[in-house]
């Protein structure tokens, strides 16, 4: 089983008793983290992009669990400068094995600079998670484009996390258009809520997943679910 633990926002942890993987550690700041970074133990951490609610705690937690940093070239590098250890530098369309499983980076429409630095951050990216026998889709910050077509064609998703906040990503209406593109067993909505442009009513949301013949699982900050 693959246990899915929401940590709000867009930061997930990924758990099938084995391995640990952390995406998007925004944790400190994040009004709606019930945890703080200290807790998280992760032995790998994706990150999406570069912007500081994504991520967030990377450097700190990286360097304590001596955890590998996988993200697109120029944030893994970046992460390397500022002196974590273990890092893997992918670009979209590439992947690669790695001890929890497999990874391969999609596109995202979104921006990546390095928050105050306004320094190059690379492509921003989505993940397909090949871990414990499943398929996990996470979409990163991104507006709708045609090509997550082509993912769920590609992939037999069991499940997609997909932003629904609108104002920076997909609002609830194109995240239900992701849904009938990507064509997921469940879906879990993410990056709402955690600041007022980005409100957002998940059961709006699971209402409309329906009929593309998705199980929408609402998750609170803190909860789980096991996907089995």
């Amino acid at each position: 089983m693959l246990n899915l633990t929401f940590l709000g926002h867009s930061c997930f942890l990924l758990d099938d008793g084995n391995y640990r993987v952390v995406i998007d550690p925004f944790i400190t700041g994040n009004p709606a983290a019930k945890i703080t970074a200290d807790e998280l133990k992760p032995d790998f951490i994706l990150l999406s992009h570069g912007h500081g609610d994504h991520l967030g705690d990377t450097l700190e937690v990286a360097k304590k669990n001596s955890a590998t940093v996988i993200s697109n070239f120029e944030l893994a590098t970046y992460c390397a400068g500022k002196g974590v250890e273990k890092t893997a530098g992918l670009h979209i369309g590439g992947g690669a094995d790695f001890p929890f499983g497999s990874l391969k980076l999609t596109i995202a429409h979104h921006g990546s600079t390095l928050g105050g630095e306004l320094a190059y951050g690379g492509n921003p990216v989505g993940f397909i998670v090949r871990m414990a026998d499943k398929v996990v889709y996470h979409a990163g910050d991104t507006g709708l484009f045609m090509d997550m077509k082509l993912i769920g064609e590609l992939d037999n998703i069991d499940m997609a996390l997909l932003p629904i906040g609108g104002y920076f990503t997909m609002d609830v209406d194109d995240a239900a258009k992701a849904v009938e593109f990507l064509k997921p067993k469940k879906t879990i909505p993410m990056h709402y809520d955690t600041f007022d442009p980005i409100k957002a009513d998940p059961k709006i949301y699971a209402e409309k997943v329906k009929s593309h013949g998705a199980e929408c699982v609402i998750l609170q900050p803190g909860h789980s679910y096991g996907l089995e």
